[in-house]
């Protein structure tokens, strides 16, 4: 029953949800920026690919240890102009050697990797020097009420929504696992309750 909830159900919800409005719009603030070869973390059914600038764009390589979502991208795929390949495997581990890409991009993931830190360190390492990092993600609020709801809920809603966490601060990850923020900004997002609608996005650079 859990395969089938992981590989044919919950793809969809995941799906589904991570295309509503609010969350495309915040889409359109950070994927344009990638350019060169683009590494895509958690690329699940691809929501990101009709926001890159095929211009500059080389390659996008998403990975995803998803074969449910993989198979969801794959119309998305076969619209886009530019070459994409989509691999199997979990942030914490990458199969790609060192400095092998100009730009990462990681969209409501940090939430879910089992291991944050150790997908940041992952990440800096086959980023090449002054690479950039470009990110959107929610996390822990600033608000202590909202936070303190957060906190209450969490045990259960990374039970239904897939290993999801609701109180990680995404700034202090960043920064504590080696990279300089160029640009950070916040908001809750319109029609979205606020324990999941706290978002954090901007990009940073994997310095020497």
């Amino acid at each position: 029953m859990t395969d089938i909830w992981s590989q044919f159900i919950s793809p969809h919800i995941t799906n589904f949800v991570c295309g509503t409005k609010p969350i495309r719009i915040q889409r359109t603030k950070v994927i344009p920026q990638a350019a060169g070869v683009v590494l895509e973390i958690g690329f699940g059914s691809g929501l990101n690919l009709p926001f890159y600038k095929s211009d500059n764009v080389n390659r996008v390589i998403g990975i995803d240890p998803s074969e449910g979502m993989q198979r969801l991208a794959l119309e998305r795929i076969e619209k886009t102009d530019f070459e994409v390949e989509c691999i199997s495997g979990e942030a914490e581990d990458i199969p790609l050697e060192t400095d092998a890409v100009d730009t990462v991009v990681c969209t409501y993931t940090l939430c879910t990797v089992p291991e944050p830190g150790e997908a940041l360190r992952e990440i800096y390492r086959v980023l090449k020097r002054g690479g950039k990092l470009v990110f959107c993600e929610h996390g822990e609020a600033p608000d202590k009420r909202v936070r303190c709801f957060q906190r209450y809920v969490e045990p259960v809603w990374k039970i239904v929504a897939g290993g999801c966490h609701l109180t990680r601060n995404i700034q202090a990850l960043i920064e504590m696992n080696g990279y300089k923020i160029g640009s950070f900004h916040t908001m809750y997002l319109p029609s979205t309750p606020r324990f999941v609608g706290y978002n954090s996005w901007g990009w940073a650079t994997a310095e020497a």
